[in-house]
């Protein structure tokens, strides 16, 4: 007789769980909030959080022999790493663009609309995730590192030896011992790597590409130049002085949302005959996919009201340009996050800032007052970037419970981490609300919330308007000619907005490396290529600490 007994997944709520959980999750919210406000960037959350519930359950006492449970060492890196990333990434970020601008006035309302963006964002990644748009089996490289990690330390034997010899390479690489100043060289480029190793080789190509044309554009400008100038862009030295990576992001996104929105609406022939499996199978239907887009836009545009109505600003606009500021808050907030996504399932990279960028940009055209374009930044900002730190989790999640074998468990496991990683979110505003106060009178701030300050201070610029839209046409054509899968224009465009050119050549090293070996050691390529992403995240998130308080 067949066992009808269902596999139970660990509880979120379980009080041992949760309540370690929240005592780590408090800590690596405030240290990713000094790093990003001393450094500029924050680590790989993901990674330190798996490390740190590994540890946890190697204690010597009988309370955290539990902790040896994968399934709980998952969520004990769910909930710290959403706490993390959220706190940095989206609350703080947030609010210090008031405090950059000089008006400190509506703090409040807008870590309140922080917050809420980024709930929102964390649970439209667990309602897509392992969708034909999201799949489960997308690349999403940090999270498949952290699985690697997690699975290596409790199986140990020759896979263990393997990732171990990855991580130490991934930090030896990285480190000052392979710091070329005459060269520009800080740390060879390990996550680079490794991510190679593992994500899609057309992808990565792209991402080299644009990471090298905008690291060495100096050295090519005497010949494109000429090129830009003909279609309107004159003495182009540097493209991170113009706008033309936002605007190949602009049209590359356009394209993307199409074909997304192509695979969600397409007609789908009839169900295959018996016998005759499908080439993949998504645990989320396409008619799923309709129904959460249609619901998280709606909890946008609600939580844009609300925004409006907290922070006062439905006064300082007429009705209608009120309405517009609405929707435009939707629609960025709604279309931010699956670009970003996208970028981070491809790459492992996710460019939040640039993004956000281009829809600050258009609206300082539409004619929102400042506080309204404050607003609107940290609101969308906050969007994207827990999007992709969840969709790694979810990945982790998805190898460490066999890789989608047990549906049932699968959705479970899914449906706890989403209860960690939202409280996370909690954590994440509740740390920025009493800390906020101390991080603006030692004037530690994100940079990049400067920047957004910078350009609702510099205001209506047409020649802005005039790059974006001439170099939305490449983008466009680009993510066209390489289909939604291959997201050819979007990683492109990623590498263009990154100034990081060492890290272009690393991928380009990494893929002829890759190329030979992948028939036969495929496996071996994945072990070393999350064992290299744990190294370079380890070492960077412990310079980056250093760094931070020194």
């Amino acid at each position: 007789m067949e066992s009808t007994e269902k596999r139970q997944h660990v509880k979120a709520l379980e009080k041992e769980t949760l309540l370690l959980s929240l005592l780590v999750s408090a800590l690596s919210a405030v240290i990713c909030m000094q790093i990003i406000s001393r450094i500029g960037i924050t680590p790989n959350t993901s990674i330190i959080g798996a490390l740190i519930a590994m540890s946890l359950a190697r204690m010597p006492f009988e309370a955290m022999h539990k902790f040896r449970s994968l399934d709980r060492q998952n969520l004990v890196q769910t909930m710290t790493s959403g706490a993390g990333f959220a706190a940095a990434n989206c609350t703080l970020l947030a609010v210090a663009i008031f405090y950059a601008y000089g008006d400190l006035s509506l703090l409040i309302p807008m870590l309140l609309g922080s917050g809420l963006a980024t709930l929102i964002g964390m649970h439209l990644v667990y309602r897509l995730f392992d969708s034909e748009l999201f799949p489960a089996t997308g690349t999403w490289p940090p999270g498949i590192a952290t699985a690697q990690a997690l699975i290596a330390g409790d199986e140990g034997g020759r896979k263990g030896k393997h990732l171990l010899l990855g991580v130490f390479l991934g930090a030896l690489g990285s480190s000052k011992l392979f710091t070329f100043p005459a060269l520009g060289i800080a740390g060879l480029p390990m996550a680079g790597v490794g991510i190679a190793f593992i994500a899609n080789v057309y992808a990565m190509l792209a991402l080299a590409i644009g990471l090298l044309v905008r690291g060495y554009f100096h050295h090519i400008a005497p010949w494109a130049g000429p090129i830009l100038a003909g279609i309107g862009f004159e003495n182009v030295t540097d493209l991170g002085k113009t706008y033309i990576p936002h605007g190949v992001m602009i049209g590359a996104g356009a394209i993307s949302l199409v074909q997304a929105m192509v695979i969600i609406f397409r007609h789908r022939k009839p169900s295959a005959p018996a016998g005759e499996e499908a080439a993949e199978q998504y645990t989320v239907s396409p008619e799923t996919v309709k129904k959460t887009l249609s619901a998280h836009i709606i909890l946008f545009a609600l939580g844009a009201v609300a925004l409006a109505v907290m922070s006062g600003i439905w006064t300082e606009m007429p009705m209608e340009k009120l309405v517009i500021w609405i929707l435009w808050c939707t629609f960025s907030a709604i279309v931010a996050p699956i670009l970003v996504g996208l970028s981070a399932m491809h790459s492992g990279w996710f460019p939040g800032f640039a993004v956000t960028i281009i829809f600050l940009s258009l609206g300082v055209f539409m004619g929102f007052p400042p506080h309204a374009l404050i607003l609107l930044t940290g609101y969308v900002a906050s969007t994207g970037p827990c999007f992709a730190d969840m969709g790694y989790d979810l990945k982790t999640g998805w190898i460490v419970r066999g890789r989608g074998s047990d549906p049932a468990y699968e959705m479970d496991g899914r449906r706890q981490q989403v209860i960690s990683e939202l409280i996370g979110a909690f954590i994440a505003v509740g740390v920025t609300a009493l800390l906020m106060n101390m991080h603006f009178k030692l004037d530690m701030v994100p940079p990049v919330s400067k920047v957004f300050a910078a350009t609702v201070k510099a205001g209506l610029n047409p020649e802005i308007l005039r790059q974006l839209v001439i170099a939305s046409v490449f983008g466009a054509a680009l993510q066209f000619a390489g289909g939604a899968k291959k997201a050819l224009g979007i990683l492109f465009a990623t590498g263009l907005l990154i100034r990081n050119p060492i890290y272009g050549a690393g991928l380009l090293v990494a893929l002829l490396i890759r190329l030979p070996l992948e028939k036969n050691f495929k496996p071996e390529l994945e072990i070393y290529g999350g064992g290299l992403v744990a190294g370079d995240g380890i070492y960077g998130f412990v310079n980056a600490l250093i760094r931070s308080f020194l």
